[in-house]
């Protein structure tokens, strides 16, 4: 497989499905890597476990401007 392909192959999911099983196999591996986050570390980086306000957060969106000084 040529360079071209390996990185549409990386890239575009519908024609990685379109590709053999041995096709597959024989990828090098993404650059960027592989990586697995525990649902811990998830909710912990989307801010999840932090609470605010409620009204505080919706004057914040609604009005696009901080509400507390």
């Amino acid at each position: 497989m040529n360079k071209i392909d390996v990185i549409r192959a990386w890239k575009d999911p519908v024609y990685r499905a379109g590709l053999s099983r041995e096709e597959v196999a024989g990828l090098p591996g993404h650059p960027a890597g592989f990586l697995e986050i525990s649902e811990e570390q998830l909710k912990s980086a989307s801010g999840a476990l932090i609470t605010t306000a409620r009204g505080c957060t919706m004057n914040s969106f609604g009005g696009w401007r901080s509400c507390c000084p």
